[in-house]
């Protein structure tokens, strides 16, 4: 379907990051506020690190708006890939919160801050770490079903919020009890959780853009071109891309004595083939070889 029709696709996944921004931003909001009242440092470190969650919600809307412009005479395959591009962008904000979060936290350390904890203290928490439950599954369940780079790796850095969240309720029960020195070291133990998020996202986006192998099954393509009537071997298979936008090429041997039509035909048959047969395939080039008899 998304295939086919590809624009809508895009306006589904801005749909959903919008929807996303309203909600983290409404979550940055309450942590932040309430967090610099009461003089909590972590749950406000929680809070910037949701204001991050909002902002890489734009830099995704950015992307996607980029991503979604048919292809050209300089982008003959198409803007699909700045959408993995910017999913780094999302990974570099990441970085740059957690680098900021480390030095708060450690600037606390060496100056205490008593906090001033109470039972809205844990209502504020309870209810935006609700919501990040709630955003995650979302945007991890859309970015699945739209194959969307961007949505999964906002979703894993979402994912990080829950953690961070939880972190924070611990926090505010062993500072209840006067251990005021967990709360600086939460805000740190947060930035490994967004450091960690980072990285995740680093590690899946290169892999797109190095051309990392997308069909780990060769066998499968192998299998299925050997298949077809006039092929006599199929080897060299490569493929690379993302989930949803698959270039596969690879080489087959014919009849030295075939007419050209029919080499043409049979391309044109493998190509159909494996994009029928293997979801994601959008590209499939084939090089004939002839094999005596």
């Amino acid at each position: 379907m998304h295939e086919k029709n590809p624009q809508g696709r895009y306006d589904q996944i801005k749909r959903v990051l919008w929807l996303i921004l309203l909600l983290n931003w409404s979550v940055a909001a309450a942590k932040i506020i309430y967090g610099l009242i009461t003089n909590f440092g972590s749950m406000t470190a929680d809070g910037f690190h949701s204001l991050a969650d909002g902002a890489s919600n734009i830099i995704g809307l950015i992307g996607i708006t980029i991503a979604s412009q048919p292809a050209d005479k300089d982008h003959p395959y198409g803007h699909k890939k700045y959408e993995t591009l910017f999913s780094l962008a999302i990974a570099g904000f990441l970085f740059f919160t957690c680098y900021n979060l480390v030095i708060s936290g450690i600037k606390r350390l060496h100056e205490p801050v008593i906090p001033q904890i109470d039972s809205l203290s844990f209502t504020v928490m309870i209810i935006t770490m609700a919501v990040n439950i709630f955003v995650m599954r979302y945007e991890y369940k859309q970015g699945k079903r739209f194959n969307s780079d961007i949505l999964i790796s906002d979703s894993l850095h979402t994912r990080t919020d829950i953690f961070t969240s939880f972190s924070v309720i611990i926090a505010l029960i062993v500072s209840k009890i006067g251990f005021n020195i967990i709360d600086p070291i939460v805000t740190m133990l947060i930035a490994l959780f967004i450091a960690y998020a980072a990285f995740s996202i680093v590690r899946e986006s290169s892999g797109v853009l190095c051309d990392t192998a997308v069909i780990l099954d060769e066998q499968k393509i192998e299998t299925l071109v050997s298949s077809i009537k006039g092929v006599k071997s199929c080897h060299k298979i490569r493929s690379r891309g993302r989930p949803d936008d698959i270039h596969v090429d690879l080489h087959i041997q014919v009849n030295s004595h075939m007419h050209v039509d029919e080499a043409h035909r049979i391309s044109h048959e493998i190509s159909g083939a494996i994009k029928n047969r293997i979801p994601g395939v959008t590209d499939v080039v084939v090089h004939i070889e002839p094999k005596g008899k």
